[in-house]
Formats: C-alpha cells, sequence, structure tokens
C-alpha cells in the first residue's frame, strides 16, 4: 500500500516550521495569582468561549497542517466541565505526538488517573513556593496542600516527567528557588524557571522592582549544585541545563533576558477562539469565526491556517519596567 505524502507544514514567513499548538479550553481559574490577575477579574461570557467540537475540529486541522504536539492551557483548564472527555479525543487524532497539560494542580488529585487513561503525555504543575502562607498569598485563593496532594497523586498514576513550573519575583519567593529545585530532584521531577510576563496590568506589584531574571536564579542554583549544559528540549521555549547526578533537568523561560523568539515553533489558540501568532504582539486570526460561519468546511479553516501564518512577527518586545503594550491577561492568553 502507498504511504500518502507528508503535506507540507505550516511555514511562516521567517521560515520557522509551526509543529507545536497550545489551546486554551477556558479563560476562567479558581485562583487569582498575583502576576496573572486581579481580583475582580471578569471572565469571557461562556457563549464566546469555543464548544469542545470546535475546539476538536480545529485542533484536527492543525495537526493535519503538521502540528505534532498540543498543549492543553487555560485559566485552569480542569474546570472546564467534561474536560477529561475533550483530552479523550484529542489525543486520538491521527499524526499527534504528544497531548500535555498545564495545570495549577488544585483539581489534579480527582483527575489524575483520568487524565493518564484520556492519552495525556505529560503534566506541568505551577508552583511558585513550598511555603503555604506564602502561597495563599501568592494566589490570593489557593492552598498548597490541594497541590502537593495532586502533584503524589499524578505521579501514583504513572505521570513519570512532570515538570513544575515557577514563576519568581524578587522579595516575594526569589529565596526559594533551591528548595523548588529540591523538591523536584526527590521526586525526580523537572522544574521550568519562568520570568514574569508583562502581561495586562496587575494592582499588585511594580513588574520593574519584583523582575527577578533567570540568570540570576541560574548563579542561585550554581552556589549549591553544579548544572551540566545539555541540548535537550521538550519542544518548547525552555533552555535546559541538568542538576549533575540526578534526573531532574532545569529549565529557563526567559522572555526579557535571552527571548526565544528566533526558533519559534509555536502558536496559541485562546478560549474564545483567536489564533495569537505571538505571546508579546496582538497579531491573530479569528478561527472561531471561521468554525462558526462555515461549520464542517475543512478546507476554508485550514486556508485561513495557512494565510495566519504570514501573520506571525519576528518576536516580541518586552521591555522590563515599560508599560505593558499587551492589554490581555495571561489567563486570557493561555498560559
Amino acid at each position: 500500500m502507498q504511504v500518502p505524502a507528508r503535506r507540507p507544514g505550516l511555514i511562516d514567513r521567517y521560515g520557522r516550521e509551526i509543529t507545536y499548538l497550545r489551546i486554551s479550553v477556558t479563560d476562567r481559574c479558581d485562583y487569582r495569582c498575583v502576576y496573572c490577575m486581579d481580583p475582580d477579574t471578569r471572565f469571557v461570557p461562556r457563549s464566546q468561549v469555543l464548544s469542545f467540537e470546535e475546539v476538536l475540529t480545529i485542533g484536527a486541522a492543525f495537526v493535519r497542517l503538521g502540528v505534532s504536539k498540543i498543549r492543553v492551557t487555560g485559566g485552569e483548564p480542569l474546570m472546564r466541565k467534561d474536560i477529561v472527555s475533550l483530552l479523550g479525543r484529542l489525543s486520538k487524532l491521527p499524526g499527534l505526538d504528544e497531548l500535555v497539560l498545564t495545570t495549577n494542580g488544585s483539581q489534579l488529585a480527582r483527575h489524575a488517573a483520568g487524565l493518564k487513561a484520556a492519552g495525556v503525555r505529560r503534566l506541568n504543575v505551577s508552583l511558585d513556593t513550598l511555603d503555604a502562607a506564602r502561597f495563599r498569598a501568592i494566589t490570593r485563593t489557593g492552598d498548597l496542600a490541594d497541590v502537593l496532594d495532586g502533584i503524589e497523586t499524578a505521579r501514583a498514576a504513572g505521570f513519570e516527567r512532570m515538570k513544575i513550573n515557577s514563576v519568581i519575583l524578587e522579595n516575594r519567593n526569589e529565596d526559594e528557588v533551591v528548595p523548588l529545585v529540591r523538591y523536584a530532584i526527590a521526586r525526580g521531577m523537572d522544574i521550568a524557571f519562568i520570568e514574569e510576563m508583562p502581561l495586562g496590568e496587575v494592582s499588585d506589584h511594580d513588574r520593574a522592582e519584583s523582575f527577578y531574571s533567570n540568570d540570576r536564579i541560574r548563579a542561585d542554583l550554581e552556589r549549591t549544585f553544579e548544572l551540566v549544559p545539555t541540548l535537550e528540549t521538550t519542544g518548547g521555549p525552555s533552555r535546559y541545563v541538568r542538576i549533575a547526578g540526578t534526573a531532574t533537568r532545569v529549565g529557563f523561560i526567559s522572555p526579557h533576558s535571552h527571548n526565544f523568539c528566533g526558533d519559534c515553533n509555536r502558536v496559541r489558540l485562546t478560549a474564545e477562539g483567536r489564533l495569537l501568532l505571538c505571546l508579546g504582539q496582538e497579531h491573530s486570526a479569528d478561527l472561531r469565526e471561521v468554525v462558526r460561519t462555515h461549520p464542517g468546511d475543512t478546507v476554508r479553516l485550514e486556508a485561513a491556517i495557512r494565510a495566519a501564518m504570514d501573520l506571525k512577527p519576528h518576536g516580541h518586545d518586552f521591555v522590563v519596567g515599560a508599560k505593558p503594550l499587551i492589554f490581555r491577561r495571561m489567563n486570557a492568553t493561555g498560559g
């Protein structure tokens, strides 16, 4: 039997191949993290949020066009009713190599087994502190015990290469860099440190004063651990080192100090169907309009996705301390 030729992939105008799609299934979250949103944040009306069928239709189109990795995000994706059923359908898309999920961990304990059975390959769990009072202060509403329990439940369910995502802020949690890495090492997990993204206004702190660069984090770690360079990647923006003598990798996502635009291979689909071509720019295409105006028209949808690649900019223009140029917050972007 003749094997069909691989269809041309999604190539932007700078020659970068897009193989990674992040899908936000909701902008809602049960936390109100200080670097993400304000306590009184208003969410998108449900009628404007993509249905599961619409998400699946768009996801399938991207996979047909060469995307091999999908990450499901939010807001908090586990807040979306029946999310496990959607993940099970996404995981079965022909040609998809990897389905992963980013979560704040608050509801992970009750969903971990279902996520594993649904075909989710890897989990990223947001965790910025191991101190319960500090965790409550950063999330405004969260209970650290829920997240730690969720991590242990997921490990017991068979998730192996789990990763912690940590945002470090000066005078808030910068003294926990080493304890967080030790926590990851003890569980055979990876950890990524993410410089605060200047998306939307936040009232809690001055981003210029709270900025703690990944260069400083790396220096903090080098006083305790031997960091071994590695070319390993998970297909995303992290640049990794290994902790000598352990199975743990430490990733650095550095949109300010070492931006990752040159080899960007990803785009984001917001919960309301807006295809964002860059984290730090407003270039976008309305895919919800396409699937709702022309249901079932896969040719038109794929053409719209291909056309959107010409809108993808070379990179973002994040400047520490500058007034945000992007007014959408991270929960509305797809974390």
